[in-house]
């Protein structure tokens, strides 16, 4: 399930940079049918476009949806995002009600990470921000494989819905997929979302194992299992405000 519809990051075109912002990017997709625009957390700006399109014809694109892209990106800059070099001083994890005080020990060493209860402790060099980052990152994937894992496989059963796996990541644009083959893939971000939010996401993508569309089908078995789910995905299409820029970036 993303926000925006586009292609898989197949292979990277850039562009003549004059064609658009430099702080943008400009994606070739053998997937993607049409030209699509991905504001991504932060404010990055993404243009997924079909092999073989031509420059000019991104170029009237940009200059279409550019009024909606900017008040996209402007509502990013008004999140309070951290940069990408801060490092979090607390992680609030919304889904468990989870909070971690996490400390910073400055050493000689390569960077570690050690938790203990409540509290994690990051000691080395700590000045390595991305290093740093990157041991928070994957301690993150590691809590939510523990917690929504398992949060997933009880609501399957509860359903009856068969589910062969569940894959966590940490994606920049989906909060979960259904493959075909019943592979469930979830976002690691979302720790940082309401349960009623995480729990309307395992049910879109419970739904998808009976239906891989999004047809009136699928949609009455959503609302029968989440009655609320409109607001409930509203909120969700909105959540990336809510994950910080550590785990993100």
């Amino acid at each position: 399930m993303s926000g925006v519809a586009g292609g898989q990051e197949d292979q990277l075109a850039l562009f003549d940079p004059g064609q658009v912002q430099q702080t943008w990017r400009v994606r070739e997709s053998v997937r993607a049918r049409r030209l699509t625009v991905r504001v991504l957390p932060g404010g990055r700006v993404e243009i997924v476009v079909p092999p073989g399109t031509r420059a000019t014809m991104v170029q009237h694109f940009v200059v279409r949806h550019r009024g909606w892209i900017e008040r996209k990106v402007a509502d990013y800059r008004h999140t309070g995002l951290a940069s990408p070099e801060q490092l979090p001083a607390e992680i609030h994890f919304q889904a468990t009600a989870a909070r971690y005080e996490v400390g910073y020990v400055a050493g000689a060493t390569a960077p570690r990470l050690q938790q203990t209860s409540g509290q994690l402790t990051v000691s080395g060099d700590i000045t390595r921000a991305t290093l740093v980052r990157h041991l928070l990152q994957r301690w993150l994937l590691r809590a939510a494989h523990d917690s929504l894992v398992p949060w997933l496989q009880s609501m399957a059963s509860e359903h009856e819905l068969g589910i062969n796996r569940v894959q966590v990541r940490r994606q920049r644009t989906r909060w979960g997929s259904c493959s075909r083959a019943g592979t469930v893939s979830i976002n690691a971000c979302l720790m940082f979302q309401r349960p009623e939010v995480v729990r309307y996401l395992f049910v879109h993508e419970l739904a998808h194992t009976l239906h891989m569309n999004h047809s009136r089908n699928f949609w009455r078995l959503v609302e029968t299992l989440e009655p609320g789910w409109r607001l409930l995905d509203r909120e969700l299409a909105a959540g990336w405000r809510s994950v910080p820029h550590w785990a993100i970036g």
